[in-house]
This record gives C-alpha cells, structure tokens and sequence, in this order.
C-alpha cells in the first residue's frame, strides 16, 4: 500500500542560506507537492522518498517511518526530514 509522505525542512547548515530559498519550518506533502522541492535536492530525497512511501524504514534512524538527509549543496546543506503518514 502506498503512503502520503510530508517533507520538512529542519535547517539549513553552514552560511545558512538556500539558494533555491527553502527555508527552515517549510513543509511539502508529497505527491502533491514535490515541484516545489529544488531539483538538487530532490535528487537525493526521491530514493527514500520512494522507500518510505511503499513501506521500507531505515534502521538507522529512531523513528521507522521518517529519516533525514541532506541536499548535496556543501556551502549551504538543507536538512530535510521526511515522514511517512499513516
């Protein structure tokens, strides 16, 4: 079965600023809403996006139905923390 997912922002580390202007506290539901995500980002978001959202958790984190990354901007690295809603 496949699941709603909603994308948050958590911080954004280093110098502080996206360039894409993504800001921390922002929220995305996903599908709906994924053009809004910087396509940098998306990149490496859509892999466990995909994992979450038919199932899959990731034993490395806490919690089985969210995990957090990184876009892959080394100045200006936003953290996005994805949850799968049930």
């Amino acid at each position: 079965m496949m699941s709603n997912l909603r994308i948050e922002v958590i911080k954004i580390l280093e110098a502080g600023k996206c360039n894409f202007g993504h800001k921390p506290g922002e929220t995305f539901d996903y599908p709906e809403e994924k053009g809004k995500i910087c396509s940098a980002a998306w990149h490496t978001l859509y892999p466990y996006l995909s994992g979450l959202q038919y199932g899959a958790s990731y034993p490395w984190e806490e919690d089985a139905n969210s995990i957090t990354l990184c876009c892959p901007d080394y100045k200006n690295p936003v953290v996005f923390k994805i949850t799968r809603i049930e």
